[in-house]
């Protein structure tokens, strides 16, 4: 049998051999399909992208009534008679209320006032969010009474929802699609800085409905709920609407989590 002769490619000269030209069209050729199967498992596995938006690289002025029904909000006037309101959130994972402590001790309480602020939209099937970086974006245009802001209406002293709870900063625009443990993760950091727990439900026709979270006096609740974020939960509560949004008031102690996966993480 005869024996192969030993083949060295030096870069500096032309030319290479037939068995080194055979090895590196191997390896490239495996490198491709390998990276071509860990793209198409890749995504496959995730969650499909949402039309949601968050504009990081952008600021937006809005101004309108602030209001805290418990958690900051300002409520903007977007045509004839017709107004949103908008949630109000700090940078990273904190909740705004670092950002209006300037205007909160320089003129008292803000409910009911008109204040503009600047900041990063966040928005997603209906629902819009700002993001505060800066407290000297925030101004106050004119002091006003609480009663010019919202006001809750009860319409259901007790109801039984199944959902999941988020932190509507990732869920509405941040992550698209965020999934997995390091993403639930993520949401409870973020619920314990501050930034209001959202239940997410959904019906048979994959038509979702959101909700505040508070505790059954209607004040912020945040590291009580942190074992349930992420998970399929049933909560019952008092179901309050203020305006375009829902709130449901609950005892933490009974929400029960239900043996199902996660439809959001």
């Amino acid at each position: 049998m005869k024996k192969r002769e030993d083949e060295f490619y030096i870069g500096y000269v032309d030319g290479i051999g037939q068995h080194t030209k055979k090895t590196v069209r191997q390896f490239v050729l495996f490198g491709l399909l390998a990276v071509i199967l860990i793209a198409s498992i890749f995504a496959f596995t995730q969650n499909r992208f949402k039309n949601s938006t968050f504009e990081l690289a952008t600021t937006t002025k809005i101004m309108g009534v602030y209001h805290e029904n418990p958690y900051p909000m300002l409520k903007v006037k977007t045509g004839e008679n017709t107004f949103k309101n908008i949630l109000l959130l700090g940078f990273g994972k904190f909740s705004a209320n670092p950002y209006l402590k300037k205007i909160r001790n320089k003129s008292g309480s803000i409910s009911g006032s008109m204040i503009s602020i600047e900041g990063n939209l966040i928005y997603y099937n209906g629902k819009t969010l700002l993001q505060i970086t800066n407290d000297e974006k925030v101004t106050l245009l004119e002091t006003g009474q609480a009663h010019q802001a919202p006001r809750p209406s009860t319409i259901a002293k007790n109801m039984e929802l199944k959902g999941e709870i988020v932190d509507p900063k990732c869920y509405f625009g941040v992550m698209k699609p965020g999934k997995g443990k390091i993403h639930r993760s993520c949401a409870a950091l973020c619920i314990s800085g501050g930034i209001p727990p959202v239940l997410v439900t959904s019906d048979d026709n994959n038509i979702s409905e959101y909700y505040q979270i508070t505790d059954q006096n209607g004040k912020a609740i945040h590291k009580d709920i942190l074992p349930f974020i992420g998970k399929p939960s049933l909560l019952s509560g008092q179901i309050v609407q203020l305006e375009d949004w829902y709130q449901i008031r609950i005892d933490v102690n009974t929400i029960q989590e239900l043996d199902l996966p996660s439809r959001i993480y």
